[in-house]
């Protein structure tokens, strides 16, 4: 049996008014307590806004009335309803996001080998495009704030996904249909930056989409959620873009299939509402609405406030310094395994699936085991872990591996990739931190701008990498020194401990500390709603002043 709600219901006026200026219809009013009088709302006036159409509530189903952001209309949510299709097509979306994000492993594979061998680049120059290519990557922060002060028809998450996902789209299809594109290098690096650009502005959308729902729905967790995914997507990548290399030696054809893959999920993320996740929405009155130039302005004068705030500005410090202060040398040790120890694109590429589920298995028992672990002792034990597993690669480079009976293609499989997967965990606890810290509104600004400084250190770390190896004189044929540089990198990475004391104890921001953030007159004028199987009621908390006769 189910109950028809007639539409008296709009989103200014509630159903029953205490309204000290209508006639009070009983003769009796002096028998009637103050709060028991009631007045009747049905006045031949002409309503202030539209009403909603009549919904039909069942008695099994609980909903509730909420306005949206702007105070125009009702959101109706309903129990194992709204909430679970919004909560399904918000999995749906950031688990193939954060998926095809970890599968970019398998086009880049492709491309390193293409550089490498097709194009013969020097160690130094592939080293260099991959980190030059990283540049759009340094301009998150704009994308962020755009898309926080920036609606693209009534949403500023999804529109920004679709647009950064079609830019890759564009990029690995020209390099695999276009000849120019893949041969040349300028149109080559022209193709590795748009790439990198859509990349760029496809991941400040999702992980302000993640900060923004798991504050709103109170679900901390879904960073856990996304970086499993796309070590899953990593996985997958790596593991097929090694079996395809060794199969075929066709690169075109691996940058053709991404895009196909690339394709697919912008038609995922076309067909996804915002409003059906109950976001924040823009404001419709006039005297609110500002112009883009100002919005941005005060997008960006938001952002800086939130990042001088000490429990934000430390733990970036620290973060990023253990990047920076590292030389990598990646372009040496990946030139000097495929071209001094021969190791075939398969074991590159399984070195990588390993370390992907290593990524994996970290993930989730950091989601099951290690939340409520202290932030410092846990980026200690980790950025210790980095130090010992750079020195793994010195075990290859200088044969201790055969000399106990173990294959270069065997350790290379489980160790090569260890290194790296440290420093990936390592950033994990630092994004549930900053996305619990993230205030209303700043989600995308905020989390594009940690996006931006890791990336730029990584940047940085690569062109200290390629200067230490110029400096040591490693070329494609000398790697003599290429052990000491080894060294110097696990030296550098115990440097960020000594000032480990800018990392704070805790992980995430106690839910009371959020609570009491809230001030007496947010908490007086709060609306509430609600909509229940035998009674249809709503109130609106006013002054006291306005309640007096």
């Amino acid at each position: 049996m189910s109950i028809m709600v007639p539409a008296l219901i709009s989103s200014r006026n509630p159903l029953f008014l205490i309204n000290p200026g209508t006639q009070h219809p009983l003769q009796n009013q002096s028998s009637l307590p103050l709060k028991s009088r009631i007045y009747c709302s049905h006045q031949p006036r002409r309503p202030r806004t539209p009403t909603v159409k009549p919904v039909m509530i069942s008695p099994d189903k609980e909903v509730s009335i909420i306005r949206n952001e702007s105070g125009k209309s009702l959101v109706f949510r309903e129990k194992n309803g709204f909430l679970e299709v919004g909560k399904k097509d918000m999995m749906v979306l950031c688990g193939l996001g954060y998926y095809v994000n970890g599968f970019r492993g398998f086009p880049w594979l492709a491309l390193n080998f293409h550089m490498a061998h097709n194009l013969n680049m020097h160690p130094s120059t592939l080293q260099l495009v991959q980190n030059s290519g990283n540049l759009p990557m340094v301009a998150k922060p704009l994308y962020g704030i755009l898309s926080d002060a920036l609606y693209i028809g009534g949403a500023h998450r999804i529109p920004y996904v679709s647009i950064g996902v079609l830019l890759q789209a564009l990029s690995w299809g020209s390099l695999a249909l276009i000849p120019i594109a893949s041969e040349a290098r300028p149109a080559l690096m022209a193709c590795v930056l748009l790439s990198n650009l859509g990349a760029a502005i496809a991941e400040v959308a999702k992980d302000a989409l993640v900060a923004e729902y798991g504050q709103k729905n109170k679900m901390p967790g879904l960073q856990s959620y996304a970086c499993m995914a796309s070590a899953i997507g990593g996985v997958l990548g790596n593991l097929l873009g090694g079996f395809f290399l060794l199969k075929t030696q066709q690169t075109k054809s691996m940058f053709l299939a991404f895009a196909a893959m690339l394709a697919l999920q912008l038609t995922v993320s076309l067909k996804t509402r915002e409003d059906s996740l109950v976001l924040s929405q823009p404001s419709t009155y006039p005297l609110v609405r500002e112009s883009i130039p100002t919005s941005i302005k005060k997008q960006y004068s938001d952002l800086m406030a939130v990042i001088k705030e000490e429990s934000i500005s430390r733990p970036l410090l620290w973060v990023v310094s253990s990047i920076i202060a590292i030389p990598i040398l990646s372009g040496s040790i990946f030139c000097y395994q495929t071209q001094c120890l021969n190791l075939d694109p398969s074991v590159i590429g399984m070195s990588k699936v390993t370390g992907q589920l290593m990524l994996l298995s970290l993930t989730i028992l950091y989601d099951r085991f290690w939340k409520n672990v202290p932030l410092r002792k846990l980026a200690n034990i980790a950025q210790l872990s980095y130090a010992f597993a750079l020195l793994l690669d010195l075990v290859l480079v200088k044969q201790l591996n055969v000399q106990l009976g173990i294959p270069n293609e065997v350790f290379a499989l489980c160790f090569s990739g260890l290194a790296e997967t440290i420093a990936q965990f390592k950033l994990l606890p630092f994004y549930v931190l900053f996305a619990s810290l993230a205030p209303r509104g700043c989600e995308g600004s905020l989390m594009s701008f940690l996006g931006s400084a890791l990336c730029l250190s990584s940047i940085f770390s690569g062109f200290l990498g390629i200067g230490l190896a110029s400096f040591l004189g490693i070329t494609s044929g000398n790697y003599s020194s290429l052990p000491l540089g080894i060294m110097i990198q696990s030296f550098a990475a115990l440097l960020p401990l000594h000032w480990i004391d800018h990392v704070p104890m805790s992980q995430v921001v106690p839910e009371k500390a959020v609570k009491k953030g809230r001030s007496k007159r947010t908490r007086r004028y709060r609306r509430v709603g609600r909509v229940l199987f035998d009674s249809v009621y709503s109130y609106h908390r006013e002054r006291e002043s306005d309640l007096r006769w």
